[in-house]
């Protein structure tokens, strides 16, 4: 499951609310969204926290009727049934930008996995006792569907989309931009735990964030950090499989981060992947990307990737602690 905590110190919070004048002052907005919760500290002039929350429900509310699949009336939801096959600008973007992150890595990264989430029980119904994964299969990849202009063709009724792996960057970048048009210059926005960042923050330093340990049963995030990154003008985004799977009749550990190649939850010895990019979207799709391929994989993939995307990897040592691999700048 997705998720980072902010690592402030208590220097940090207070400077936050207190500054030089109500005018440069940094204001803080928290609130929920998209199922999750949102948290932003910008250095804005003449806008107040509740006027920031104010856009924050306004894109709350468009997103969601956009792209949660857990909104029967959201369009993504009407696509995936076959009552429409037009798209707005925020479907249409998050498609295109999934199938080209997919295709830098050989497909592995695939938002036609819904009918794999929906059998595994991770998009809200219960799980199949034990899913036909052969036959889900014929309805996912990237040659079941195509954009022609503003609608979606696709080769198969039955093929059904799934953004959630990708959905909370962009919301994140959208934040972002919004804060910005209010002219925000430095500030940083987290939402269920995805980052963007630009400047520095109240005491004029870079932003610093927490990575959780992840161990299973870590349901509190920042209970527990492992580690701090510190972040300027850059994005951030975590996946692991410690809090978001469950354990099956069999003993089996069934987790959220399906391969579309096999129709099943990936589990390796890689149990947390922190990614950082310049935008939220592509750091939430590359994390999922990296549980979905496992360990050897997701560390050859980064090393090939180091000019354009840095990354933080939790790994088993297979000695009851962890391992490291990281091309980020700590």
């Amino acid at each position: 499951m997705k998720r980072l905590v902010f690592a402030l110190s208590a220097a940090i919070v207070s400077a936050m609310c207190v500054c030089c004048s109500s005018a440069d002052r940094y204001v803080t907005s928290d609130g929920a969204i998209l199922g999750t919760t949102f948290h932003i500290s910008a250095k804005v002039r003449g806008v107040t926290p509740a006027e920031i929350y104010a856009a924050m429900s306004e894109l709350d509310a468009e997103m969601k009727a956009s792209m949660s699949i857990f909104d029967s009336t959201s369009l993504i939801s009407r696509v995936n049934r076959g009552l429409t096959d037009s798209l707005d600008s925020h479907l249409r973007f998050n498609l295109e930008m999934a199938r080209a992150i997919g295709e830098k890595c050989d497909c592995r990264y695939d938002v036609t996995v819904e009918p794999l989430t929906e059998a595994w029980g991770f998009a809200s119904k219960h799980a199949a006792c034990r899913p036909n994964v052969d036959s889900l299969l014929q309805f996912v990849g990237y040659d079941k569907w195509r954009i022609e202009g503003d609608r979606v063709v696709k080769s198969d009724p039955r093929v059904r989309f799934d953004l959630n792996s990708i959905a909370k960057g962009y919301t994140v970048d959208r934040a972002a931009a919004i804060l910005e048009e209010m002219g925000a210059e430095n500030y940083i926005v987290e939402i269920g735990g995805e980052i963007r960042c630009r400047g520095v923050n109240a005491t004029g330093d870079t932003w610093r964030v927490g990575i959780d340990t992840p161990f299973e049963g870590n349901m509190s995030p920042g209970a527990d950090l492992y580690a701090t990154v510190r972040l300027k003008d850059r994005s951030l985004a975590t996946s692991g499989n410690y809090r978001r799977f469950y354990i099956d009749g069999d003993g089996r550990k069934i987790v959220h981060t399906i391969d579309p190649r096999t129709g099943r939850g990936t589990v390796s010895r890689l149990l947390s992947a922190t990614v950082v990019t310049d935008d939220c979207i592509t750091a939430d799709a590359l994390a999922t990307m990296f549980m979905v391929v496992g360990a050897d994989d997701a560390i050859r993939m980064a090393e090939s990737m180091r000019d354009s995307v840095s990354v933080y990897f939790i790994l088993d040592d297979g000695k009851d602690g962890y391992e490291i691999f990281k091309t980020i700048d700590m």
